[in-house]
């Protein structure tokens, strides 16, 4: 597991005039809708306790009202919490000093928002180079520096033009190259492709991984979409009501939803082109058959089995070597939608 950039503690955000004392009924048990209807306040936050590793990308997910965007705004304190801290390197977020907090968030976690947050009156080059402007470099110079960032979102030869100029994919690119310009460590995208069409949206999805395998930032990406979620994330977080309700890698949420909801929400998921030949091997060292390396997908292994009508074949690790093996029969079990429980108690 790599080390946590990103420490999220018992994190509480009440909205509305007394939270002090609604946050007392909360960690009592109070329901979300009952400290609406009853006491007239919001409850956003409900004891958030999340590691995000470094250099990975953490998503944090959930339907419209599940707390997701209050999340990612307390990690550089763009909303203040009820309880509880946000530790980054050590350092309690909610501790910083004004002058410290400008400082965060100018040179360590930058922000992509999903209404691309562009200045309308200045050029592309002017709106990638903006980060760095603020943090105190000439005009000049700074333009320079992010010309690089342009270039490697695609936008060479668009940088006299101005914002209203450009599709809606391409606004977000021009967002996603000022993140990248100031060179923070931790980058904050907020829903930041779910305003584009399907197609650039999944252009910019394959954009963002490509950087990462270059860069490693660490990521905390905001979505309402499962398909995005398990295509860019690492980890994912889930979240409803304000509570975390699962926490784990792709595979371990496809093949081990926590309970009725997150199997709801998991059902129409193309499984064949998620699970990974690794979730489901068994132990082996000699296989006959065809061979698999472990990060092959479920519906390509499928594939390869019937064509060559054997049973089963070999898994290996990048050196070729055999570590297991994955079976026809498995490989179709772990096709089948997950059951929904009758009772609504937690899968095993």
């Amino acid at each position: 597991m790599a080390k946590a950039k990103i420490k999220i503690k018992n994190l509480y955000k009440i909205f509305g005039n007394k939270p002090d004392q609604a946050i007392a009924l909360v960690r009592q048990g109070i329901s979300k809708q009952e400290l609406l209807d009853e006491h007239k306040h919001v409850l956003g936050l409900s004891n958030i306790n999340i590691d995000i590793p470094a250099k990975r990308i953490h998503v944090i997910m959930g339907l419209s009202g599940s707390g997701k965007s209050t999340l990612i705004r307390h990690i550089n304190r763009l909303i203040e919490p009820t309880d509880g801290q946000v530790i980054v390197d050590g350092d309690d977020v909610m501790e910083m000093s004004s002058d410290q907090l400008i400082q965060f968030r100018r040179f360590t976690a930058s922000m992509v928002f999903q209404k691309f947050a562009l200045l309308p009156h200045r050029t592309v080059a002017q709106n990638a180079a903006y980060g760095l402007t603020i943090q105190g470099i000439n005009e000049r110079e700074a333009v320079e520096r992010s010309q690089r960032w342009l270039e490697r979102v695609g936008l060479g030869g668009f940088e006299k033009h101005f914002p209203a100029q450009l599709s809606g994919g391409m606004q977000q690119r021009v967002g996603l190259a000022r993140a990248l310009a100031t060179d923070a460590e931790i980058l904050l995208m907020d829903e930041a492709f779910s305003a584009l069409d399907p197609l650039i949206r999944n252009d910019m999805q394959g954009i963002l991984l490509d950087l990462q395998k270059e860069l490693h930032k660490t990521i905390v990406f905001i979505t309402h979409d499962l398909d995005e979620a398990l295509r860019i994330g690492d980890q994912i977080s889930i979240l409803r009501d304000g509570a975390v309700i699962q926490d784990g890698d792709p595979q371990d949420i496809i093949m081990r939803p926590a309970d009725d909801y997150i199997a709801d929400f998991i059902k129409d998921i193309n499984r064949g082109r998620v699970i990974k030949v690794s979730t489901l091997m068994s132990k082996a060292s000699r296989v006959a058959g065809p061979k698999f390396e472990s990060t092959a997908l479920l519906e390509d292994v499928l594939t390869v089995l019937n064509q060559s009508e054997t049973e089963s074949g070999a898994v290996v690790d990048d050196k070729g070597k055999v570590v297991g093996k994955i079976t026809m029969k498995d490989a179709i079990k772990a096709m089948a939608r997950p059951q929904r429980a009758e009772t609504g108690t937690r899968y095993k």
